[in-house]
C-alpha cells in the first residue's frame, strides 16, 4: 500500500502542477467561502479513481466528494480520507505551500498518511502501526523523527492565514517557560510536517479546520513520535460525528514534555473567550 499511495499522490501532484503553470486556475467559491480550482478537481478525480481501482473494498471520502451522510460513514471500520489539494489559497498565491493529502483511517484514528508537496517533489510518509515516518525527496529517502524540547528555545509553527488573539495568548504563556520562542508561519499541512521532521516543536491550531486537512499529516506526526490532540489533551479523532470540522487542536513534537501542565489553564481561558 505504501508504494501505491505514494505513486497516486505523485500523479495527483503532476496534475496539479500542469494547471499551476497555466494562467487561468478556474477559481470558484464554494458554499463555505473557500476557493475551488481546476487543480482541486483534477487531483480529486485522479485520486478517487485510483483508490477505488486499487483498493475497491475501502471507502473513500474526499473534500470534493458529494456529501456522504453520517449514517453511512459511521458504519465504516476503515476508509481513505483525502484532501486532493490542501492549501488552495497558497496555490492561488503561487507560493508553493500546498500539498496532496491521503490518509487511511481505522477506528477513528489515522494509521497511515501521505503528504506530497508537488512543487518540491517532497513526500512525507507516516506508518503509525510500524512506528516509522519518512521524508522522500526525489529518490532520496530518510527516516524522520520529532525532537526533544529544549528549555533554551521553542519553535512554534502557525498558520500563514489564521493568526488570532488566542494564538497570542498561548505564545505569551510559552514565553514565560522558555528562554526564547520563535514563530514560523506556513500554509497547508506542511505545518504538521515541520513538527514531524524535527524542524519545529509545537503547533497550536486555534481556528477552524476540517478532518481532511489534518488526517494524513496527523499520521506522519504520530509515526515520527509526536502527538496530535485537542485542547483538552485528548486524542484528535475522525468520523465520530455528523460534521467534519475538527475541534481546536495541538501538534506536539516531544510527548515527554508536559505541555498540559503549562497550557491547560491558558487553553481553558481561551476556549471561554
Amino acid at each position: 500500500m505504501r508504494e501505491a499511495l505514494i505513486e497516486i499522490a505523485r500523479k495527483a501532484g503532476t496534475e496539479i502542477l500542469s494547471i499551476y503553470d497555466t494562467a487561468d486556475f478556474g477559481v470558484e467559491i464554494k458554499q463555505d467561502a473557500s476557493p475551488l480550482t481546476l487543480a482541486d478537481l483534477a487531483a480529486h478525480r485522479l485520486i478517487v479513481a485510483e483508490l477505488e481501482r486499487q483498493f475497491p473494498d475501502i471507502p473513500v471520502l474526499s473534500e470534493e466528494s458529494i456529501a456522504i451522510d453520517f449514517k453511512t460513514r459511521s458504519s465504516w471500520d476503515r476508509y481513505f480520507l483525502v484532501d486532493p489539494l490542501d492549501g488552495t489559497k497558497e496555490f492561488i498565491e503561487r507560493n508553493g505551500e500546498f500539498t496532496v493529502n491521503i490518509a487511511l483511517i481505522s477506528r477513528h484514528e489515522p494509521i497511515f498518511g501521505i503528504v506530497h508537496v508537488p512543487v518540491t517533489s517532497t513526500t512525507y510518509v507516516g506508518d503509525v502501526l510500524a512506528g516509522t515516518a519518512w521524508k522522500i525527496v526525489g529518490d532520496s529517502e530518510q527516516v524522520i523523527q520529532t525532537r526533544a524540547v529544549s528549555s533554551a528555545a521553542l519553535t512554534v509553527v502557525a498558520s500563514r492565514r489564521h493568526g488570532s488573539d488566542a494564538l497570542k495568548t498561548v505564545l505569551q504563556a510559552l514565553e514565560g517557560a522558555f528562554e526564547g520562542v520563535s514563530l514560523t508561519s506556513m500554509g497547508s499541512s506542511l505545518k504538521l510536517c515541520l513538527v514531524a521532521e524535527g524542524e519545529a516543536d509545537f503547533y497550536p491550531r486555534l481556528a477552524p479546520t476540517s478532518e481532511w486537512d489534518t488526517a494524513a499529516a496527523h499520521a506522519v506526526v504520530t509515526a515520527a513520535g509526536g502527538d496530535v490532540c485537542n485542547t483538552d489533551f485528548q486524542p484528535l479523532q475522525y468520523n465520530t460525528k455528523a460534521g467534519l470540522l475538527n475541534p481546536n487542536f495541538l501538534v506536539i513534537g516531544d510527548k515527554a514534555y508536559d505541555f498540559e501542565a503549562l497550557l491547560a489553564e491558558t487553553l481553558s481561558q481561551v476556549s471561554k473567550s
